[in-house]
């Protein structure tokens, strides 16, 4: 079993000022499972560090990759058909392709769960193995 993290709580542990600090720093110390973080996700969250949150945040979280804290999980030809077909199916909504990542390595892991804040869009995608996914941290 893994727990499949999108950005956002990997920003607010990162980020002592910001409101879901604490109880994103929380579920990721406590897990019990692999903290996978699908490769897109890496490249959004240097994105969005490197722009607005404390310096040397993104740094932190290399050094908790190359400690083995976090599995960075790299996109297969697979995942990149099924974010093609979610991104078509969600067009009008929009998905991006970041969330529509971690979805197809949720699928293809067969996690029912995944750690984000982004709830308008998570609780909406219907993935192909699941009827929904078990959003984490519990609000």
């Amino acid at each position: 079993m893994a727990l499949v993290v999108d950005t956002g709580p990997l920003l607010a542990a990162g980020d002592p000022d910001d409101r879901d600090h604490a109880r994103c720093q929380d579920l990721l110390d406590s897990t019990h499972e692999e903290i996978v973080v699908p490769s897109p996700v890496v490249v959004e969250l240097e994105w969005i560090t490197s722009s607005r949150t404390q310096p040397g945040s993104f740094d932190l979280f290399l050094e908790s990759v190359g400690n083995g804290e976090f599995r960075v999980e790299p996109m297969n030809a697979e995942d990149y058909v099924r974010i093609r077909v979610l991104l078509r199916q969600y067009a009008d909504f929009p998905l991006g392709l970041v969330d529509a990542s971690v979805v197809a390595v949720c699928e293809r892991l067969g996690e029912r769960k995944v750690a984000t804040l982004d709830l308008r869009h998570f609780s909406v995608i219907r993935p192909s193995h699941t009827r929904s996914l078990r959003l984490l941290p519990d609000a």
